[in-house]
């Protein structure tokens, strides 16, 4: 069966904006570069790191020919490098771009913020649409805060200082070896280091869920966002940041 499609009609979009879908772009470049370069990063980092602390592969032959564990420390190390780059230009753009930069930031101090979160948490709770932000709301702005860049200054501290223990003399080591008394030794170092990575799975899995489930119950291109750079509003949604 044939489906009609309706005439488009500029005067009914002024009369019922309320009806159709408006696109704005939200996600400047750096943010969408950023965005990938640390979700492949994290992903390296983490298979690498699982391989590093528990070394299942055990090539036959003599070690001088076999530089496995070499060559995957030595993945793990660049992986760490771009992702602290990649970090660090997030950071940056936080403060240089768009309002939707820095959308969802805990203003603890700010009632309204406050008051977003609760309402964020009880749409979630009650599995209704609710109102739609183009940028990050409060509860993933929480979110964010927490498994991203706190854990990601976590990473960052505790495995500059691990890999300072290469070069005692070297120029990280003065930037970062003072993480390897305040925590214990290169040890204890070491299994916070392992501990922070897992709080990224946790993120990952909600991150992903969360995704999933607002693009169905909102359809306004939060997805493809993150490629495109655009999303779609209507009448009611925060446009504004």
């Amino acid at each position: 069966m044939a489906t009609s499609v309706h005439e488009f009609d500029p005067r009914d979009v002024t009369m019922h904006p309320e009806n159709y879908f408006r696109r704005q772009y939200v996600w400047q470049l750096p943010i969408r570069i950023t965005h990938w370069l640390n979700a492949a990063c994290l992903m390296v980092l983490f298979l690498t790191g699982l391989y590093i602390s528990h070394p299942l592969l055990a090539p036959s032959g003599e070690a001088y020919r076999n530089f496995l564990m070499g060559r995957v420390r030595q993945i793990h190390f660049d992986a760490a490098m771009i992702f602290a780059v990649s970090f660090l230009v997030r950071i940056y753009w936080f403060w240089v771009g768009n309002a939707y930069s820095r959308s969802g930031f805990p203003y603890i101090w700010r009632a309204e913020w406050w008051k977003d979160l609760f309402r964020q948490a009880a749409d979630y709770l009650r599995l209704e649409r609710g109102h739609i932000h183009l940028g990050h709301n409060s509860l993933g702005g929480v979110a964010y805060t927490l498994f991203v860049v706190v854990l990601g200054w976590c990473q960052i501290l505790t495995g500059m200082a691990l890999y300072s223990e290469s070069d005692p003399a070297g120029f990280l080591n003065r930037l970062f070896g003072w993480v390897l008394p305040l925590l214990g030794g290169s040890f204890q170092t070491r299994m916070w280091h392992h501990a922070f990575a897992w709080g990224f799975v946790v993120f990952a899995i909600l991150h992903v869920y969360i995704i999933l489930y607002d693009s169905t119950q909102y359809g306004n291109g939060l997805i493809t966002s993150i490629i495109s750079g655009y999303k779609f509003y209507q009448k009611g949604d925060f446009k504004e940041e």
